[in-house]
């Protein structure tokens, strides 16, 4: 019997993803009972069939849902009989204190996940993001005037998460799990109104498709590599100007108004993270207050930013101090 199209696509991305990673080293994917982890999950078995890696399937029950512990020991048992070489699952809180509920589940999900792959000694955790969800992350991006980086994308690697099928839509995975007969959950989540995400992808990008035409998937995930590409680009000239500003007295005002707005503002940006302010609540406004901070004559002024940071100007040098906090 020939191959199925699907099941080979998601073989071919799981073996170029891991094609670096040493035989005999373990491989964790993410599963969340879904047809994308799921025939992620299967790919990576199949192409560690020869020893290769040790795979260990990970799951993480946020609690958000009845019955989701028994769930998660269902999935322990599904994915054992694909054949993981050892299974995971984990139960977290989220605490959506200061961001929404899906940002927060996201958070704690990937720390747990990055913990269970340090226990069982693995650098490489697999992520079964699809084109269909780039597309829709850079859709969300659009509408909240997120800037470049946002309309990036997601990242094909960060850490030690990878995410192989960034390449292949939705479609792509489920025909690969029905091919392999096996059985895949929808989360209803996915399914609710309540969630942004859930309408742009039951609403908004079928209303793209029908009026303009096939494709627009496709288009929205082509444009991210593009944008991803120049964000890198400028990220990179950012940090080696920050490497080149920066002194013991401080960041130097003068030398930051020479560069281009757009590394001048990332220079910003990671100065502050870099003094402490927490990246999810380090925002555009704050950022453009310590450009006009740093491009404004010196004295006097300060800007007070998240995770109680106070930047000031000091002479021709933008320093950073924490923030007095009254007893």
């Amino acid at each position: 019997m020939a191959l199925d199209g699907s099941v080979a696509a998601v073989r071919l991305a799981v073996r170029r993803t891991l094609a670096d990673v040493p035989p005999g080293d373990p491989v964790v994917v993410a599963c969340s009972g879904g047809a994308d982890s799921l025939a992620l999950l299967a790919a990576t078995v199949f192409e560690a069939r020869d020893g290769s890696w040790r795979v260990v399937g990970a799951t993480v029950d946020h609690g958000l849902q009845d019955g989701s512990a028994e769930r998660a020991s269902a999935l322990v048992e599904q994915m054992a009989a694909i054949g993981a070489d050892e299974t995971a699952a984990v139960r977290v809180q989220v605490h959506a204190a200061g961001q929404g509920p899906e940002a927060a589940a996201r958070e704690a999900r990937y720390a747990v996940l990055e913990e269970v792959a340090s226990r069982m000694g693995s650098r490489v955790v697999l992520l079964g993001h699809t084109l269909d969800d780039q597309a829709e992350t850079v859709l969300l991006g659009l509408a909240r005037g997120s800037g470049g980086r946002a309309l990036a994308g997601m990242r094909h690697g960060f850490g030690p998460f990878r995410r192989p099928l960034l390449e292949l839509g939705r479609a792509r995975t489920e025909a690969a799990c029905r091919a392999q007969g096996i059985r895949f959950w929808n989360d209803p989540h996915n399914e609710d109104p309540r969630f942004t995400r859930s309408r742009v992808r039951h609403r908004v990008l079928p209303v793209l498709e029908e009026e303009l035409g096939p494709g627009v998937a496709l288009a929205l995930a082509r444009t991210a590599a593009i944008l991803r590409e120049d964000a890198d680009a400028l990220d990179d000239l950012a940090e080696s100007a920050l490497a080149e500003l920066r002194r013991p007295e401080g960041l130097d005002a003068g030398g930051l108004a020479t560069r281009p707005a757009a590394v001048r503002l990332r220079v910003l940006r990671l100065a502050a993270l870099t003094a402490g302010c927490p990246g999810s609540e380090l925002f555009r406004v704050h950022v453009l207050a310590l450009a006009d901070l740093a491009g404004g004559p010196a004295g006097g002024r300060q800007v007070q930013l998240p995770g109680h940071v106070t930047a000031y100007r000091s002479g021709d040098w933008l320093r950073f101090r924490p923030t007095a906090v009254g007893g």
